[in-house]
């Protein structure tokens, strides 16, 4: 078993880090979208919580139409948000409350109203015409091969001024850039250096495994699985060809040695989907020249929670020679919210505080999606006010994103709770307004008093911040692991259903932290009980 880092540890490894959507933090000029001035005003309330850092999802300027990831200036605020002084403002605030700031980074693609895009559109000759993916027709005058995009139809989109199909894996409003080419690169260093010179402490790499494609334009063969069904066109596809490039790794090691020119503490982590993630993440984060960690997928968009689930995907991560770093999280932006995913359209508190514990218990970094401190379900958000592409465009075989966007409720006697003085961009559900944060803040049971104890245990331990992981032979519905290292053992026991289950191993240990009714003499865990051992010296 590995053992826990020493004292010397960088701060991100094992840290916990608070996502922070900035259109529904907190709404500080009455539009009804939150902005950069809302967050820092909130910052105490973070801090409270005993995280490590915060992420920002993008801020930068944008057409919005995929709210923030169509970046039109990289080195802008959109004026939705604030000013560059007011971004400014909070990385300060947030240094002084010991928080640093992790941003987001699309260096895959921009919006097609970037400059650089305007630019290379114009014609074949210009200084930015091969800083695209752009490609000719067939003979036919279709697009070059069958490469299909994760929100519609195909990759391509016909330019007329160009004469030529231009890529995009997203929406035809995101154009791929070619990151080949070694000035594209330079153009994204360079932004890099640009935030980080303004105080930003790491990037979480959007979409890092799209950054590059088979230049060959070689077709993606199908997905052959009888009686399969998709729901979108892209997933008939092992996409080989349009993503996951072995040239991305060059690319990255020279990204990694721009974040140390600004300090061993600049923090990386990739975002990498796909059916080859693992494989991926694993190439992305080996040995110390690459990033720091990858964002896992494995519990993000699945449906039911098991013991399997849980140790098999940390099983991945063993801990070798030169292995990277794992980052998991229960929820984000883009997926439904964890406690109805797993817990099911009543799930309640109970629910929610046996999810935190397990996600607090992991070996590799948290990242806590704003919301989930307080147990929020996913919303419920009607057709006509559906503001995500993707679910519009899928309704309603994918509900989309727009029910985990919901505006963080504040105050629950305030109208809109808090969050604005104007009709928020999205419709606050009743039942978060009855999970404010006035409601839970000092209550000793909340599920916001339970996630703040929960921190400041990890941030404590050793082993829970960076220890071994052991996975321990329980009948499901039981789920346990032990986290090790040279100061000692803890051992992590769940009980994944609402009824009361047996548990030999309850037989020894000291109860360090319990969720839910626990007894150590009757050898039993109550329904959606969780609880910490510490265990006896051998």
């Amino acid at each position: 078993m590995a053992e826990p880092d020493s004292d010397a540890a960088p701060w991100w490894r094992g840290a916990v880090i608070y996502q922070i959507y900035p259109r529904s933090f907190l709404d500080s000029n009455g539009d009804g979208i939150g902005d950069l001035a809302g967050i820092t005003s909130k910052l105490d309330y973070v801090a409270s919580l005993g995280v490590d850092a915060i992420w920002l999802s993008p801020f930068f300027a944008s057409p919005m139409k995929d709210f923030g990831y169509d970046v039109s200036d990289y080195r802008a605020v959109d004026p939705i948000f604030g000013t560059l002084e007011e971004f400014d403002r909070l990385v300060t605030r947030a240094h002084e409350l010991d928080l640093r700031v992790i941003i987001d980074q699309v260096y895959a693609h921009t919006s097609d109203a970037h400059a650089w895009f305007q630019e290379s559109r114009s014609d074949r000759l210009n200084d930015k015409s091969d800083w695209y993916v752009w490609a000719d027709p067939t003979p036919d005058g279709t697009p070059p091969n069958n490469w299909l995009a994760v929100f519609y139809g195909p990759c391509w989109t016909w330019d007329g001024r160009r004469g030529q199909y231009y890529l995009h894996n997203f929406l035809p409003s995101q154009p791929n850039l070619n990151v080949h080419n070694p000035a594209v690169q330079k153009a994204l260093f360079d932004t890099a250096r640009f935030w980080l010179r303004r105080g930003v402490d790491g990037f979480r790499l959007d979409a890092i495994n799209f950054a590059m494609h088979d230049r060959s334009l070689a077709d993606n063969p199908p997905v052959m699985v009888t009686n399969a069904v998709f729901n979108r066109p892209f997933d008939f596809q092992h996409h080989l060809h349009n993503q996951s490039q072995p040239e991305l790794v060059p690319f990255i090691e020279k990204l990694a040695k721009v974040m140390r020119e600004f300090g061993p503490d600049r923090f990386t982590v990739a975002e990498v989907g796909g059916e080859q993630a693992l494989a991926e993440m694993k190439l992305y984060t080996e040995g110390q020249v690459r990033l720091n960690t990858s964002y896992s997928f494995d519990f993000l968009y699945v449906a039911q929670l098991s013991p399997k689930l849980v140790l098999n995907a940390l099983s991945k991560w063993p801990g070798g020679k030169d292995e990277g770093w794992p980052s998991w999280a229960f929820s984000n932006h883009d997926a439904p919210r964890v406690v109805t995913r797993w817990g099911g359209p009543q799930a309640g508190a109970s629910c929610a505080k046996m999810l935190l514990t397990l996600l607090m218990c992991l070996r590799g970094n948290v990242f806590l999606y704003q919301g989930e401190e307080l147990g929020l379900a996913q919303a419920d958000i009607p057709f006509e006010r559906l503001r995500d592409p993707e679910a519009i465009a899928n309704w309603p075989a994918t509900l989309g994103r727009d029910g985990a966007r919901t505006p963080m409720p504040w105050e629950n006697k305030l109208p809109y709770a808090g969050f604005s003085d104007a009709e928020p961009w999205l419709p606050i559900p009743s039942g978060h307004i009855a999970a404010a944060v006035s409601e839970q803040d000092g209550e000793a049971d909340s599920v916001l008093a339970i996630a703040r104890e929960l921190i400041a245990l990890r941030r404590s331990s050793p082993l829970l911040r960076a220890g071994s992981f052991q996975p321990l032979d329980l009948p499901p519905p039981l789920l346990g692991f032990d986290r090790g290292g040279e100061t000692g053992v803890l051992r992590c026991l769940f009980n994944l259903t609402d009824k009361i289950q047996d548990c030999a191993l309850l037989a020894s240990g000291k109860l360090l932290f319990a969720i839910g009714p626990v007894d150590l003499d009757k050898k039993s865990l109550g329904g959606l009980t969780a609880c910490i051992l510490e265990m006896p010296q051998e």
